[in-house]
C-alpha cells in the first residue's frame, strides 16, 4: 500500500512539473507569463470583482476547484507556423509536389492545406494565448484604479505598481493604492430656469439620490439625472432630456465636503439662424388615433370605417374588426390627460400581450396650442396561424418513442383580441416490457386534444379594474383537453377543464388564480396491475411460496384477458382475510398489506375539483442577468366545494364511507409548495447556483391519502441527480416499487458552474432531500415522517456534469454519485456506493434550476 501510494505521489508531481513547464512553452526568454495579480489598497489586499475588473491584465483563465489554466495548455497544443510547416514539408521532396500537382488542381491543394490547419486552427481559437507581463498595462490599471477611486469620493488617492519577474519566466503584479480621506457632500442648492421645471422638481426632490452627508459618488449623479429626466417627462414637460441637467461642484476651501448646485437651462429651440431659450411647457394628449389595419401599401389609401370611443378616433382602411373596448384596453395614452412618457411604454408591452398585432408604430405630432396628437399604427398578424412539431423521444419505460403535435391559432376571435388555440397530439412508442408478448413491436399510442382560449382582459359579471387594473396586465384563460393513453400502465383517459386568471402586480411579480381546475382520471385495465408494476408482484410470489400458498415451481397467475383469474389478487384477498398462516404481526402480512393499499390508490378513478393560487418574484433584470433570486408560492385547495354541497345535493357514500359524484370518489386534500432558487455571480462565467423546496399535500375530509398525480417524487435529471427519476425513498424505506411517491418533500440543491472554454461549460453539485408521507394512511414507518429524527433520512448526492451552450438551448450532461444513502437502515449510510458502476447518468435540456 506504501509502495502504491508513493507511485501516485510521484506521478502527481511529475504531471505537475510537466504542466508548469508546459504553461511557458509559448513565452519567449525575455518574456515573463502573468500569474497572479494583487491589489493593496491601504494595506489590506482587495480580491473582489470590481477592483479585479479594472485591471488591463490578468492571468490566464482557470478551471475552478481545479486551478488549471486548461486553455493556455491548449493554446500551447498548437503548432505556431503551421502554415510554413506544410509548405516546407511540400517542398522537401519535390517528387511529392510533382505527384500532388498533377493529381489534385490548385484549388484542392489549397483544400489539403485548410484541412490540415483546421485542427491547428482550432487548438489556438478554442485556447488562450499566454498573458504576458505589459509595464505599459500596468501603468494603464494604476490609472484606471486611480479614477475609479475618484469617482468615488477619494479625489487624492495615489497608486503605484510593482512587477516582480522570476527566473522561471513568470512573474507577478502588485497594485498599492493610497485612497486618503473620502469626499462627502454638503449643501445642495439649485439653479433652475423653467417655472414648471422649478415646481416639478421641488415636489419630488425627496426622492433624489444625490443627499447631504452622503459621500461622493459620479454613479449617482448619473442616476439623479435620469431620475429627474423621467420625473419631468413624465409631468407633461415633452421636450426634457438628460442634457439640461448639469452639477456645479466646489471643493475650494470645504475641508473634504462638496457643494453641489443643480443646474436646469431652459429648452432650446433653434431655428435656421440660431438656437434661442425658452421656459418649458406642459403639453397635453389632444387627441389619440388608432389605426387598426396599417400597411404600407395601405398608407396613402383613405380610411372606410372609423369610430369614436371614449375620447379614442378609431379608424380602419376596411371595416373595422375590433371592438373598441378590446384595443383601447391595451392603451395608457389618453385624450385629454398630460404627456407621459411611461403611458408609451406601457402601450408597446399591452400591445405585444395581446397577440394579435405586430409590434406596433407610436408617433407624437406636435400641434400649434402645445398639444400633441397621438397616431397608434396596429398591423393585425394573420387571423390564422398553423405550426406543426414533431419528436422523436426515449426513456426508462419506452425503447423508442414518436410524437407528432400540430396546432392551429385563431386570433380575435370574439372581435376582442381573444386568442383561441387547438392543438391535437398523436404518439407511438414501443415498450421497453411488454404488457402482452403478442404486443405488436409500437405498442404505446397516445391521443389527445387541448382548446385554450386566452381572453386579455378578466371574463367578469362586473368590472375589476379598480381591483386589478390594467397595467397589471390581467388576463382570462380557459382550456379544456382530453388524452387517451393505451399500454402505458394501466392504459387511461383523461379530462382536465381549467379557469384561470393571471395578472402581474410589477414586473417582477406574477400572480395566478386557477378558480377552478377539474381533473377526471379513469383507468381502464386495472386487471392489468401486476404486469405493469412486477416488483410488487414478485414480492407477493416469493410470499406465497414462502408460506407454501403455491408450490416451489410454479407463480401466482396473471390475466391474460378479462375473463381470466387474477390469482395475486385472491392471494392478497386470502391473507388479509386471515385464510392464510400468516397473522397481522408478520413483516409479510404487513408487506402484503402495503402492496394492496398503494394498488387500490393506483388503480382508483380520481375526480379532482380544486381551486389554487400562485406567485411567482422573479428578480432577474434581464436574460443576462446571473445574480437574481426566485420565490414561487402555490395553494391548492381540493374537494371542499363538493364536500359542502355533498349533503345538499344527496351524494351518497360507498362502502369506504367516501362520498361518490357520477360513481367516483372525489378528493379532498391541501396542498403547498415553496421553491426558492438564488445565483450568486463570481465574475468570469463562474456561479453559484442553489435551490431549496418544501412541499405537503395533506388529505382530509373525504379522502385518507393523495391521488399519484398530486403527489411527490424524488430523483431525476433536475431534483437529486445520484437517483433516477421515483427510484428515491420515501424515507429510509428499501421499496422495491416501479415509482416511489409521497406526500411530503424536501429537497436541496447547490450548484457551481463555470466555463471551461468557448461555449462548453462545466459544474460540481451537491443534491439532498427525500419523500415521506405523513397525515395519510401509509404505516411503513420507514417511509413515515414522524418527527424531526426523519431528516437523518435525507438522501445526499453529489457529481459533476458537463454543459453545452447551444444559445438557443442548453445541453446537460451529469453524473450523480450516491453520497449519503438512507436506504443502509443499520449500516453506515456514506459512500457505500460511491463508483461509476453505481452511479447515474442523467441527461437534461437547460439547467435544473
Amino acid at each position: 500500500m506504501k509502495l502504491q501510494f508513493s507511485k501516485i505521489t510521484l506521478l502527481v508531481i511529475f504531471t505537475a512539473h510537466l504542466i508548469s513547464c508546459d504553461a511557458v512553452k509559448r513565452v519567449s526568454e525575455n518574456e515573463h507569463l502573468l500569474t497572479n495579480n494583487t491589489v493593496l489598497v491601504n494595506g489590506k489586499k482587495d480580491q473582489t470583482e470590481t477592483i479585479n475588473n479594472l485591471l488591463y491584465q490578468e492571468p490566464n483563465s482557470k478551471i475552478p476547484i481545479i486551478g488549471t489554466p486548461l486553455r493556455l495548455h491548449i493554446y500551447n497544443l498548437a503548432r505556431p507556423n503551421k502554415d510554413s510547416l506544410f509548405d516546407v514539408w511540400l517542398d522537401k521532396n519535390p517528387k511529392r509536389k510533382e505527384r500532388l500537382t498533377k493529381r489534385l488542381s490548385k484549388k484542392q491543394l489549397d483544400k489539403l492545406k485548410e484541412s490540415s490547419l483546421g485542427f491547428n486552427n482550432w487548438l489556438r481559437k478554442t485556447g488562450e494565448a499566454p498573458v504576458i507581463v505589459s509595464e505599459d498595462k500596468a501603468i494603464k490599471s494604476v490609472k484606471r484604479l486611480e479614477a475609479y477611486y475618484i469617482n468615488n469620493g477619494w479625489f487624492d488617492v495615489g497608486a503605484t505598481y510593482n512587477i516582480n519577474k522570476n527566473e522561471n519566466k513568470r512573474a507577478d503584479v502588485e497594485y498599492h493604492v493610497e485612497t486618503g480621506t473620502p469626499f462627502s457632500l454638503d449643501t445642495i442648492s439649485e439653479k433652475i430656469k423653467s417655472p414648471i421645471v422649478d415646481s416639478i422638481y421641488q415636489k419630488t426632490k425627496k426622492n433624489t439620490v444625490i443627499k447631504s452627508h452622503d459621500q461622493y459618488r459620479s454613479s449617482n449623479f448619473a442616476q439623479e439625472r435620469e431620475r429627474i429626466s423621467n420625473e419631468l417627462r413624465n409631468s407633461g414637460v415633452y421636450h426634457f432630456n438628460q442634457d439640461y441637467i448639469t452639477f456645479e461642484m466646489d471643493t475650494i476651501g470645504t475641508h473634504k465636503k462638496v457643494n453641489i448646485e443643480v443646474q436646469i437651462q431652459n429648452r432650446a429651440v433653434r431655428t435656421q439662424d440660431s438656437v434661442k431659450r425658452v421656459p418649458f411647457d406642459i403639453y397635453k394628449i389632444k387627441d389619440v388615433n388608432i389605426i387598426t389595419d396599417y400597411t404600407f401599401e395601405n398608407r396613402n389609401k383613405p380610411f372606410q370605417d372609423s369610430i369614436i370611443y371614449e375620447g379614442y378616433k378609431i379608424f380602419g382602411y376596411n371595416k373595422i374588426k375590433y371592438r373598441p373596448k378590446a384595443l383601447t384596453d391595451a392603451i395608457f395614452i389618453t385624450p385629454n390627460t398630460i404627456f407621459k412618457d411611461s403611458d408609451r411604454t406601457l402601450t408597446y408591452r399591452h400591445i405585444n400581450e395581446l397577440r394579435t398585432f405586430k409590434y406596433p408604430n407610436i408617433e407624437y405630432i406636435e400641434n400649434e396650442d402645445n398639444t400633441l396628437t397621438d397616431t397608434i399604427r396596429l398591423t393585425p398578424l394573420k387571423k390564422f396561424s398553423l405550426s406543426f412539431s414533431a419528436d422523436a423521444s426515449t426513456s426508462n419505460i419506452q425503447k423508442i418513442g414518436f410524437s407528432l403535435n400540430p396546432s392551429l391559432m385563431i386570433t380575435n376571435v370574439f372581435r376582442g383580441a381573444e386568442t383561441l388555440e387547438f392543438s391535437i397530439i398523436g404518439a407511438i412508442g414501443a415498450s421497453v416490457d411488454k404488457n402482452n408478448i403478442n404486443d405488436p413491436f409500437f405498442d404505446i399510442n397516445e391521443i389527445g386534444a387541448d382548446l385554450k382560449l386566452t381572453i386579455p382582459r378578466f371574463f367578469f359579471p362586473f368590472n375589476t379594474e379598480k381591483i386589478i387594473p390594467k397595467y397589471m396586465s390581467p388576463s382570462t384563460r380557459i382550456s379544456l383537453a382530453t388524452t387517451s393513453q393505451t399500454n402505458i400502465g394501466l392504459d387511461k383517459q383523461t379530462f382536465t377543464g381549467i379557469f384561470n386568471y393571471n395578472w402581474q402586480p410589477s414586473a417582477k411579480v406574477t400572480n395566478s388564480l386557477n378558480v377552478f381546475n377539474i381533473q377526471y382520471v379513469r383507468n381502464l385495465n386495472i386487471e392489468n396491475y401486476f404486469r405493469i408494476y412486477d416488483n410488487s408482484f414478485d414480492v407477493l410470489n416469493q410470499i406465497a411460496k414462502d408460506i407454501n400458498y403455491i408450490d416451489e415451481d410454479t407463480k401466482l397467475n396473471i390475466p391474460n384477458s378479462d375473463n381470466s383469474v387474477n390469482e395475486a389478487d385472491l392471494f392478497i384477498s386470502d391473507v388479509l382475510n386471515n385464510n392464510t398462516s400468516l397473522n397481522t404481526t408478520d413483516d409479510d402480512y404487513k408487506s402484503v398489506s402495503s402492496i394492496n393499499e398503494r394498488k387500490q390508490r393506483l388503480t382508483e378513478n380520481n375526480l379532482i375539483l380544486s381551486s389554487s393560487f400562485s406567485l411567482t418574484n422573479d428578480e432577474r433584470t434581464n436574460l443576462f442577468d446571473e445574480d437574481f433570486s426566485i420565490f414561487r408560492f402555490k395553494l391548492e385547495l381540493a374537494g371542499n366545494l363538493l364536500s359542502s354541497a355533498s349533503d345538499l345535493i344527496g351524494l351518497k357514500k360507498n362502502t369506504d364511507n367516501r362520498y361518490e359524484l357520477f360513481n367516483v370518489a372525489y378528493s379532498q386534500f391541501v396542498k403547498t409548495e415553496l421553491d426558492y432558487v438564488k445565483h450568486w455571480s463570481l465574475g468570469k462565467k463562474n456561479i453559484i447556483a442553489a435551490r431549496s423546496y418544501f412541499g405537503i399535500a395533506i388529505p382530509y375530509g373525504n379522502s385518507n391519502n393523495i391521488p399519484f398525480s398530486k403527489s411527490f417524487f424524488a430523483g431525476g435529471a433536475n431534483d437529486n441527480r445520484a437517483w433516477t427519476a421515483y427510484r428515491l425513498g420515501p424515507g429510509s424505506s428499501e421499496s422495491s416499487n416501479e415509482y416511489n411517491e409521497a406526500n411530503l418533500k424536501l429537497a436541496l440543491s447547490v450548484e457551481q458552474r463555470f466555463n471551461i472554454f468557448g461555449k462548453l461549460n462545466g459544474a460540481v453539485f451537491v443534491d439532498a432531500g427525500n419523500i415521506w408521507n405523513v397525515l395519510d394512511d401509509v404505516t411503513n414507518e420507514n417511509a413515515t415522517f414522524s418527527n424531526f429524527n426523519s431528516l437523518k433520512d435525507i438522501a445526499v448526492g453529489s457529481g459533476f456534469g458537463l454543459r453545452y451552450d447551444f444559445s438557443f438551448f442548453i445541453f446537460r450532461f451529469d453524473i450523480g454519485f450516491k453520497t449519503y444513502d438512507p436506504s443502509y437502515q443499520d449500516q453506515n449510510r456514506w459512500f457505500n456506493d460511491y463508483n461509476f458502476s453505481n452511479a447515474v447518468y442523467n441527461i437534461g435540456i437547460n439547467y435544473p434550476f
